[in-house]
């Protein structure tokens, strides 16, 4: 099996990268000697003082609200056009959004500055994606609901150690087989609110949006100290109506009374591990986090991004699956299509959702945004617009208007850490609030969480027939998830 074309696509703009940085720019050194920066032929001060020029029209969110409308009936109404069409459409769209802030509003900053998210994005994501696909899990159980229970809260334990795509990619497979027998949409479902969203909340690297609290000066320690309880809540609350689901699933579910179960958990592919762990590490090579000012890094209008990170993590891909067992990925049925149809819809939500997050940024730190600023406001809607919009840069928004109300910048270190220490009236409960929504809120549709997306995929791969984007939000997001977040509120936001 070969590697596709976007893959090697995205390897070869990141070796780029590197070449443009070493070659194409000036570098400057800051005291230790060691930090490196990009510097754009365009002034900073000058973009700055013509920002409102930039600012996209109301108009540009079409072809947002047009992409997310294809994704939900695309599959519905015209099945066989939108799967072989998706990446057209997706490059189509986003290309429309590129060029409206590029030659019309001659905005450079927001689609620089989306390509190096989506390429920290994908670049994650395919690695997760391509070193645990060679890692088979064999659990010679039957599925029984208590056990499906066990694993599922296993897993929302493991997604604060490699993160909610880590842990889903490791254990979708090993779920769907354990459930060979009677599986059914709502196990794919409920491992999406469980492990792919709600079981990150605990530590940085659980989730990106608490990562980029981390980066901006949120303690390592903070989320597992404030989340604990809402985190406890809410898995616990979910295990208890996913085992009550199971416990009625008896279609389809005639067990081999003859078959003797040895209880063995079997793992092949175990030297991919190694590369998952390197991939983990590798996280965390970034200038922007404390004691890892000396990593290259590209800066951008104010930004640093990492490349060194990205070019690590897609060379172990491609090493664990040049050197993986083949009759690991065979057993484990895989190909990189559930990654090729991330890799095409994200790169269209990501250009898309500019002016959109553009917006809501702009509405959040103005005066009347800042005067609706509270906890309640904050938890209900960093978490709305997070099932729909990316929940990293949304986390992100709301948490600069949180402390702009406060008179402080997200940009200083100082002031994030004074805001999340409790320096500030009402800061604990606030980060908490929208650290809390960001993460549980990313599970109410496919697109919330990057995780989600590349679940589904895997599952329609395997076979299961899962819902619909509408289906999901209609099935399980409204009548399930909705009431959790509800009632995730009265406990500890609510009467705070």
């Amino acid at each position: 099996m070969k590697f596709p074309f976007w893959f090697k696509l995205v390897f070869l703009i990141s070796i780029c990268l590197i070449s443009v940085y070493g070659n194409g720019y000036a570098l400057e050194y800051n005291e230790i000697g060691m930090e490196s920066q990009f510097e754009l032929l365009s002034d900073e001060t000058e973009v700055s003082e013509s920002h409102h020029e930039h600012e996209a029209a109301s108009w540009s969110v079409i072809p947002f609200v047009l992409l997310l409308s294809l994704i939900a009936i695309g599959p519905l109404l015209f099945e066989h056009f939108w799967h072989k069409n998706y990446p057209k459409i997706a490059l189509a769209l986003a290309s429309i959004v590129l060029l409206y802030y590029l030659l019309i509003l001659g905005n450079t900053h927001e689609p620089i500055h989306a390509f190096f998210e989506y390429f920290q994005f994908i670049s994650l994501l395919s690695a997760l994606f391509i070193a645990s696909g060679g890692i088979l899990i064999k659990i010679d159980r039957e599925g029984k609901p208590l056990i499906n229970t066990i694993m599922l809260v296993l897993g929302a334990i493991i997604a604060n150690l490699i993160g909610t795509t880590g842990a889903s990619m490791l254990l979708i497979r090993p779920f769907i087989r354990l459930n060979k027998s009677r599986i059914k949409p709502y196990h794919v479902v409920f491992f999406i609110f469980i492990v792919s969203n709600i079981g990150g909340s605990l530590t940085p690297i659980g989730d990106p949006p608490l990562f980029l609290g981390f980066l901006k000066g949120v303690p390592f320690s903070w989320t597992l100290v404030n989340n604990f309880l809402p985190w406890l809540a809410g898995i616990t609350l979910l295990s208890i109506l996913f085992y009550q689901y199971d416990k009625r699933n008896k279609s389809n579910y005639f067990p081999d009374e003859s078959n003797e179960y040895s209880g063995k958990i079997e793992i092949k592919g175990k030297n991919n591990f190694i590369w998952l762990g390197i991939i983990i590490i590798a996280v965390f090579l970034d200038p922007n986090v404390p004691g890892f000012e000396w990593v290259p890094g590209i800066e951008i209008h104010g930004n640093t991004f990492s490349f060194v990170r990205e070019l690590i993590m897609l060379s172990c891909a491609f090493l664990s699956y040049r050197f993986g067992n083949k009759n690991v990925l065979k057993e484990n049925d895989f190909d990189f299509e559930p990654i090729r149809e991330v890799a095409f819809i994200f790169i269209g939500i990501f250009a898309t959702m500019m002016p959109a997050l553009e917006m809501v940024g702009e509405f959040a730190k103005s005066p009347s945004g800042v005067k609706l600023i509270s906890h309640n406001t904050l938890f209900w809607g960093t978490g709305f617009l997070s099932g729909f919009l990316d929940n990293a840069p949304t986390y992100l928004n709301f948490l600069a208007a949180s402390m702009a109300s406060k008179g402080l910048e997200i940009s200083s270190i100082i002031d994030v850490n004074n805001y999340a220490s409790g320096g500030i009236p009402n800061s604990i409960l606030e980060l908490k609030a929208i650290s809390i929504a960001a993460v549980f809120f990313g599970a109410l549709t496919y697109i919330g969480n990057g995780p989600n997306f590349m679940v589904k995929s895997i599952s329609e791969q395997i076979g299961i027939k899962m819902p619909s984007f509408f289906g999901y939000i209609l099935r399980f997001s409204i009548p399930i998830l909705l009431p959790l977040l509800l009632i995730i509120w009265l406990i500890f936001f609510a009467f705070a």
